[in-house]
Formats: C-alpha cells, sequence, structure tokens
C-alpha cells in the first residue's frame, strides 16, 4: 500500500512539474507589448550610416525580459516593398525562430518559407538592438510584416566564450 501511494505521489508532482514547467515556456515570461500612439519601426538605411522611422498599422507585438530573442511583432507596412529594398538594408541571414502557439499571428515556418521563395524580403531594423542581437523586419509583397531579434555573428563568438572578431563593437564588461 506504501508503494502505490508513493508511485501516485510521484506521478502528481512530476505531473504538477511538467505543466508548470510548460506555462512557464509558453506563456509566463511573454507580456503584450503595448503600442504607444503611432508605431513606428526602425529600419537602417542601406547606406549604413544612418535610419528612418517608418509608420505601420494594426501592430500586435509580444516580449520578454527573460531573453532578448523572445521578442515578436507583426504588423501591417505601406511602402511597397521593392522601394524599401531600394532604401533600406538588407537582412541576408534572417532566420525566424519560432513563437509561442498562442501568437497567432506569427509562424517561423511560412516567414522562412516566404523569404526562401521571395515573397518576403528581410530587412535590417536595428543592428546590437542588445549587443550580439538584431531586430529584424520582414515585409511580405501584399505589406504584412514581421519582426523579431535573433543572435548576430558578433553575438554568436561572444556568446560562445570567444574574443569578438575585429569588425565586431567591443561586448560589454559582463
Amino acid at each position: 500500500m506504501m508503494g502505490k501511494i508513493a508511485v501516485i505521489g510521484t506521478l502528481g508532482v512530476s505531473l504538477l512539474a511538467g505543466i508548470s514547467l510548460y506555462y512557464l515556456q509558453v506563456y509566463a515570461y511573454y507580456d503584450e507589448v503595448e503600442p504607444i500612439q503611432e508605431v513606428r519601426i526602425h529600419l537602417a538605411a542601406s547606406t549604413g550610416e544612418s535610419f528612418e522611422y517608418v509608420p505601420v498599422n494594426a501592430f500586435q507585438g509580444i516580449d520578454s525580459t527573460s531573453s532578448p530573442i523572445r521578442y515578436r511583432a507583426c504588423f501591417e507596412i505601406e511602402l511597397d516593398q521593392r522601394v524599401m529594398a531600394e532604401t533600406f538594408s538588407i537582412y541576408e541571414q534572417a532566420e525566424p525562430l519560432v513563437a509561442p502557439n498562442w501568437f497567432g499571428c506569427f509562424d517561423a515556418e511560412a516567414i522562412g518559407d516566404a523569404l526562401e521563395n521571395e515573397q518576403a524580403v528581410a530587412f535590417l531594423g536595428t543592428e546590437n538592438i542588445q549587443y550580439g542581437i538584431d531586430r529584424v523586419i520582414a515585409v511580405f509583397d501584399d505589406g504584412r510584416a514581421v519582426s523579431w531579434q535573433q543572435i548576430n555573428e558578433c553575438g554568436e563568438v561572444v556568446f560562445d566564450g570567444d574574443p569578438a572578431p575585429d569588425h565586431c563593437p567591443t561586448p560589454p564588461e559582463s
């Protein structure tokens, strides 16, 4: 009898721990990004020397203080994708990161396919928004757009514990 109680207790604690871990990973650390008045995104100019704020509509976003790469956003942009490609810096190594299932407007696999099939173009939003992290904006040919943050080349090297390459900014002390 004591063995059955121990097994049931262990299973109960394991189930509770599993549910808690799932909730913490998928829901707990995300906050909805509340737009402040007019929402504008930051895009780097193709010259690399300046940036421009571009107004957007229908903004939905999530973010987390637990990790700089948990940011995701969906919105509409009124600029033509071809004009943007002439004006703003293309982000060649764009790799959309998976969002929680409950944030339905962001489908990383569909975004990746659209980028690969040239139905969307990725632009650099902000380089090193936090050291080693770039904000990327992908714009579809129908005006839909999404944004996420991903680790850049400098971040990959430094986060692995290696010294920053010469072309990278100096990493922070910590």
